[in-house]
Order: C-alpha cells, then sequence, then structure tokens
C-alpha cells in the first residue's frame, strides 16, 4: 500500500498512516457486513482511482476471485465512487451488478480525515446465498451501517489504538451489542457461551454488561470501575477477565454513527484453553532453565572435587590427567550454565566458544594467542554440548603438542555456515595452529590418546560429521571438522 500510494497520489504521510490504521481495523467491517472491501483513492492528477488494498470477509462469500489491489480505473467508470468522492456521503446502488453470474450489491463509502475525504471504500456484497436474516445477521448488519457512517464522518478508526487483528477477537469469536446505557441488546451464541464459562447462568440480553462482568470476575478493587467502563463500551479499550476457571478477552467499541454514542459493540473471545496452555509452557521453560542451572551447578562442584583431588597428587602425570578432566567439565558446564538463560533450547554458540577458549588458554604459559574467527550462530544444546567438548579437546591438544615451553604462536578457530535452512545447514570449523606440526607417520584416525578418541566418538559418532588433521602450511597443524548444524535424527 505504502508504494502505490506514493507513487499514484498526492497523500502525505499522516494520511497514510489513517489509511494504515483504517485498513487494521477494516476486516471488522467486512465480516459485518458480509461483504469485500476495495480502498480506492484518487491518483495525483485526479483523473483515475488506483486500489491500494482489499479485504475479504470471513462470514460470507466472495464478489472478487481475483487480487484488486493496483488495479486502475478511470473517473466516470464508476459513479459511485465518483459520488462518495465528492459528496462526502455514503452512497448505495439500486440495482445488483452481476459479475460473472453472480448478482453483487455495491455501495461506497468515503474514508473522511479531519475534513477531508482521502478515499473511497467500495463495499461489494455477494447476493448469491441471500436468504431470510437471522437476528445474528440483522445486527452484523445494522453495526456495519453504525462504523460505515463513523468512517463517513472520520470518527472511525480510533487515533492511536491500532489493533493486532491477530490477537484481538474478531466477530465471529462472539459479538455482543449494548445500548447507550451499556445494556445488552442482543449477544451471539459464542459470545453467551464465554461468558457461561466465567460463570453466568443466565441469559444475557437484558443485563447491565459491565456490571454483570464484573461480579462474574474475582475482585479487582479499584480496577472494578475501569472494567465497569470497559465492559460498558464507554471507550475503545481491550482487557481480559478471569474467573471461574474461565478467561474471556473482551474488546470495546463504541458506536457514534452521527457523532452522539447510541451504543457499543463488544466481541469477546474464550481464551481458556489458550491462557492455559501457555501458563504451561512458562511453567515447562522455567523447569527446564531451573534443571539447566542444577547440573551446570552440579559440573562445577564435580569440577571443583576434581581440582582439589589434582592438588593432592604427588604424580605430575596424574595431576595433569585430572585438570584436563576439569576442563572437559568445565566445557560442558558453559553449555548448561547458556541454556540456563535462554527460553529454548539453542545457544549462541560464539559466547561458548569464546568463553571455551578462554578456559583453556590458561594452560599455555601466556605467548600463545588463540582468537577466534567467523560465526557458529545458534546451535541446538544437541550440537552445542558434544561440539563444546570437541573444541575443548582440540584447543588442549594444541596447546599443550604444538608448542615448547616458551615458545611463541598463534592458535586460529575458524567457523563457516553454509546452506540455507537448518535441514541442511552445514558447519565448518578449522582449527589451525602455527606450531610444530604432526610427527611423521601420525594418523588421526588411530591415534590412541584420549583426547582424540574423544573427538573422534563425537564428531562421528553424535555429531553425524567428519574430523581430519593435517600439515598446515608453512607449518604447524589443522584441523578440519564438518559437522551439520541441527541434530541428526
Amino acid at each position: 500500500m505504502n508504494d502505490l500510494v506514493r507513487q499514484h497520489t498526492a497523500l502525505g504521510e499522516t494520511d497514510l498512516e489513517w489509511l494504515h490504521l483504517l485498513v487494521s481495523e477494516w476486516q471488522l467491517l467486512s465480516d459485518l457486513s458480509f461483504a469485500d472491501l476495495v480502498l480506492w483513492v484518487p491518483t495525483l492528477d485526479g483523473t483515475r482511482y488506483v486500489s491500494v488494498a482489499q479485504m475479504r470477509p470471513n462470514t460470507g462469500p466472495t464478489s472478487y476471485q481475483d487480487d484488486m489491489v493496483g488495479h486502475l480505473v478511470p473517473r466516470g467508470r464508476r459513479p459511485l465512487l465518483d459520488a462518495a468522492l465528492d459528496e462526502g456521503r455514503i452512497v448505495r446502488e439500486g440495482d445488483p451488478e452481476w459479475r460473472e453470474e453472480v448478482p453483487v450489491r455495491v455501495e461506497s463509502i468515503p474514508v473522511r480525515r479531519e475534513g477531508r475525504v482521502l478515499g473511497v471504500i467500495a463495499r461489494n456484497t455477494n447476493l448469491l446465498t441471500v436468504r431470510t436474516p437471522s437476528r445474528l445477521e440483522l445486527t452484523y448488519l445494522q453495526s456495519a451501517s453504525d462504523l460505515a457512517q463513523m468512517i463517513a464522518a472520520g470518527s472511525f478508526p480510533f487515533p492511536g489504538q491500532q489493533v493486532d487483528m491477530d490477537a484481538s477477537p474478531r466477530v465471529g469469536d462472539g459479538l455482543i451489542r449494548l445500548d447507550a446505557e451499556g445494556v445488552v441488546t442482543y449477544a451471539s451464541p459464542n459470545a453467551l457461551s464465554a461468558y457461561h464459562r466465567l460463570g453466568l447462568a443466565s441469559d444475557l440480553v437484558g443485563q447491565h454488561l459491565g456490571t454483570t462482568t464484573t461480579e462474574l470476575a474475582p475482585s479487582r478493587g479499584a480496577v472494578d470501575e475501569a472494567l465497569v467502563k470497559l465492559a460498558s463500551g464507554w471507550a475503545p479499550r481491550e482487557t481480559e477477565v478471569e474467573g471461574n476457571s474461565g478467561v474471556i478477552q473482551l474488546r470495546a467499541i463504541p458506536l457514534k454513527p452521527k457523532g452522539t454514542r447510541i451504543g457499543s459493540l463488544v466481541l469477546c473471545r474464550d481464551v481458556t484453553e489458550l491462557r492455559r496452555r501457555e501458563r504451561e509452557l512458562i511453567t515447562k521453560d522455567a523447569t527446564i532453565r531451573e534443571i539447566h542451572h542444577r547440573v551446570k551447578n552440579n559440573l562445577q562442584t564435580v569440577a571443583a572435587l576434581l581440582r582439589l583431588q589434582a592438588r593432592r597428587m604427588d604424580s605430575p602425570q596424574g595431576r595433569e590427567a585430572l585438570n584436563e578432566a576439569v576442563r572437559r567439565v568445565g566445557s560442558i558446564a558453559i553449555v548448561h550454565e547458556t541454556l540456563s538463560q535462554n527460553l529454548d533450547e539453542r545457544v549462541e554458540f560464539d559466547e561458548i566458544a569464546d568463553r571455551v577458549i578462554a578456559m583453556v588458554s590458561e594452560i599455555s604459559p601466556g605467548k600463545v594467542d588463540c582468537r577466534r574467527t567467523g560465526r557458529f550462530g545458534i546451535l541446538d544444546a544437541e550440537v552445542a554440548t558434544p561440539l563444546s567438548m570437541v573444541l575443548t579437546e582440540i584447543l588442549q591438544n594444541a596447546l599443550e603438542h604444538a608448542f615448547t615451553q616458551g615458545e611463541r604462536g598463534t592458535v586460529e578457530v575458524s567457523a563457516v555456515r553454509s546452506g540455507t535452512g537448518r535441514a541442511d545447514g552445514r558447519l565448518l570449523i578449522t582449527v589451525i595452529d602455527d606450531g610444530k606440526g604432526l610427527p611423521e607417520g601420525f594418523d588421526p584416525q588411530r591415534a590412541g590418546n584420549l583426547g582424540l578418541q574423544i573427538v573422534r566418538t563425537l564428531v562421528e559418532g553424535e555429531l553425524g560429521g567428519t574430523f581430519d588433521m593435517v600439515r598446515a602450511e608453512p607449518r604447524g597443524t589443522k584441523v578440519v571438522l564438518d559437522i551439520p548444524s541441527s541434530p541428526q535424527k
């Protein structure tokens, strides 16, 4: 719509904002009218109209099989558009139009803002399924007529009240019509069912909705007066009411077709099950985070015990073995600590990689520089946990065996992601050092040291990837990991 309005019309940004506000609300008018809506705006030279938005009803058949947005028609071809734009009034046609053997009633509603007519809404009703209207349909149509008059007068939509139609109640969810005093004159079956969920044992018609709603909801102290006003339809507001183990969502729309409030529409939706599931998810998320937090604490306790034991060891080899175990446990603890702070089982692995690099760098005599390039991105916990251990083992191996005591050097960890989605994504990880390189005849697939055995097992077994270790040029060692970026089923 932005492009069409800016390209073809003389409307300014504030006018465009008003049209956006209207379009965010007009599903309500379409559903109440059982009709398609097309918004036509006059072009810059005034000789044509351009259709900038379209809405089909959820409550009836459409009148347009094709998309109308972007169509241009000259003035004079649709006299109802001309009359509504020039005279600023709602124009109705006596005889229906026939479109592909379907009779369509056409009406034009001027869109007014601050005394100016910005465009015209063409309301097109498919008459093929017309029958004797029920009380519900009559209420819908009368409410639609009131809203149309408010649009023509410039009093609807309500400024500053942009609505998220995906979250707000819709016409089919439940509709209540109130008179000027807030008394119910009509309640749809869905609306009545929602109030029964709150604990209402009688009919709604004839009752003051604000008072009834407040009585059904738990005592809210000073908030009761605001709830009475909202449920009585005095102002355009939304709220949720909870009572008797039920939750309903209310949206009030004051009706002022001639400038004076004649009543209100209240849309309502039973959201009891939705809120129950949300609470369950919140509880589940909190439980999962607490579990990760406790696992992290337990792993840190294990690492502390191993560290204490290492200090009591007389054997240098035994002490080093325990320190390696401390780092292995620590790498897993880092993942669980990150998971304890997230709402899902996915983590930003770059932060974990940096912490693993910092942790393992503690064993360096201080002259080897470890750094990361590239991005790992977000990974599932099932990938992050074994990958953190693999990274720990590879870095430990590089720092312990690639450099002699006091030798300067660098170890670089690089990560490159490929693929368009989680299903086909891959992660290429390269760890390069400029140390003394591999000994002659070294075979990484058969080397018996524990660290490399752990790497092979995790990369090939758990991660479903490949692992290789080769000489780097001009010197040093290069470790290459190629793994899927999502868990393998």
